[in-house]
């Protein structure tokens, strides 16, 4: 099987091997905008309409501009790019420098009929090309992707759109604007208090006190970061590295025992089936033992898929910790929070119930950041006694 059936917007193929690639500098810009647009909070018709204004040849236009399709006629309108023609560039995974093999399979050589297989069945091999994108930067964006960002009546959207939940039901909290004249009303609602869910309560936060909570934190947690990275990751390993290094070990030895016995109870069935085709082994004994087979081999699949995705998503964590790292050393000046910065930085929000105490009412909320978690920035004496634990570990 080979690895492409054809290359991409974005990429050339290598004119004296047909299946290698090189990076194609203009498209390549194009494609790295548009993750970057993305990330800002921008859907796939938003960007499609900003690279209509600013003028960018669709990919079919620009095919034809380098030869790719020398027969095809320039079109009146070279700008007319569509929302699912971006959607399919945000959703290729072969930008991070790999191939996703595997999508699709025939019936048969006789029956045509494609059989699209679920994303977790794909083979991705890396490092087959050149990336344009960063895995991390890839993976941050099919997440965000999963989330809807729908406007209100007024058409008001939030940056938080996605990234808001409740604390205690886990359902998303609602975005609402009730007037257009007035910006300070709009505030998040728990989705199943207004839905009405007995059970839940209101979970209610203005956005702008929200903005305020989590601007803090961000910049509060990046100069922790920056002034302290090296304690920092050490810091993260004291907390995770013991107790994940186990179950991973666990999980992968699972994993490995798992496979092998499925191998196993194929050649079981096989022999099995011999034995009854030469008379050896009753139709009924047949029928018992390989259904007991079928069973045990059908349990042991499904066991082995669920550790599998806990340990792509110790993987995941991993990358997304280097996507964290890496935008902090970027974000020399933070100024502002961004949708971009917010959506790079934070994975979650959620939103606890107000506490009422006399005059005051106070509203939790925990902020969990990419690729850690829930954290909360060491103060003075803390710092201390870290950082001297620290240098005597590196001693």
């Amino acid at each position: 099987m080979k690895p492409f059936e054809g290359h991409p917007y974005g990429y050339v193929r290598d004119e004296k091997d047909i299946e290698k690639w090189h990076i194609d500098p203009e498209a390549a810009e194009v494609v790295k905008r548009i993750y970057d647009l993305c990330l800002s909070g921008k859907g796939p018709c938003q960007i499609a309409r900003i690279l209509e204004a600013d003028r960018i040849p669709t990919p079919s236009e620009h095919f034809i501009s380098i030869g790719r399709n020398p027969c095809s006629k320039v079109t009146a309108i070279p700008y007319n790019w569509s929302g699912d023609c971006v959607a399919d560039i945000l959703d290729n995974r072969v930008y991070t420098g790999c191939a996703v093999n595997h999508k699709t399979t025939r019936v048969s050589y006789k029956v045509h009929k494609m059989i699209y297989h679920p994303e977790e069945e794909y083979q991705i091999i890396p490092n087959m090309q050149e990336p344009i994108i960063p895995e991390e930067t890839w993976l941050r964006v099919h997440e965000l992707r999963s989330h809807k960002h729908r406007p209100t009546k007024y058409g008001f959207t939030s940056i938080f759109s996605g990234l808001v939940f409740c604390a205690d039901c886990g359902k998303k909290l609602y975005f609402l604007a009730p007037k257009k004249d007035r910006p300070n009303s709009q505030h998040f609602v728990c989705s199943g208090y207004k839905n009405g869910h007995h059970g839940c309560t209101t979970h209610h936060i203005r956005e702008v006190v929200l903005k305020e909570i989590v601007w803090g934190s961000i910049t509060r947690f990046v100069d922790f970061v920056r002034s302290y990275e090296s304690v920092f990751v050490y810091l993260l390993e004291q907390r995770n590295a013991k107790a994940r290094s186990v179950d991973l070990k666990r999980m992968k030895r699972a994993v490995e025992n798992n496979r092998k016995r499925i191998d196993e109870i194929d050649v079981l069935i096989e022999r099995i089936y011999e034995d009854n085709v030469k008379g050896k082994l009753t139709d009924e004994r047949f029928l018992t033992m390989s259904r007991k087979l079928e069973e045990e081999q059908r349990l042991l699949k499904t066991e082995t898929a669920a550790v599998e995705s806990e340990l792509a998503k110790e993987e995941e964590r991993k990358t997304d910790l280097r996507l964290l790292l890496k935008t902090i050393r970027e974000q020399t000046d933070i100024k502002e929070l961004t949708p971009q910065l917010l959506n790079t930085l934070i994975r979650r929000i959620e939103i606890h119930e107000a506490v009422i105490n006399g005059n005051e009412k106070t509203v939790a909320v925990d902020i969990f950041f990419t690729g850690i978690g829930l954290f909360s920035v060491p103060d003075s004496d803390e710092l201390s006694a870290l950082i001297a634990e620290f240098s005597k570990h590196s001693a």
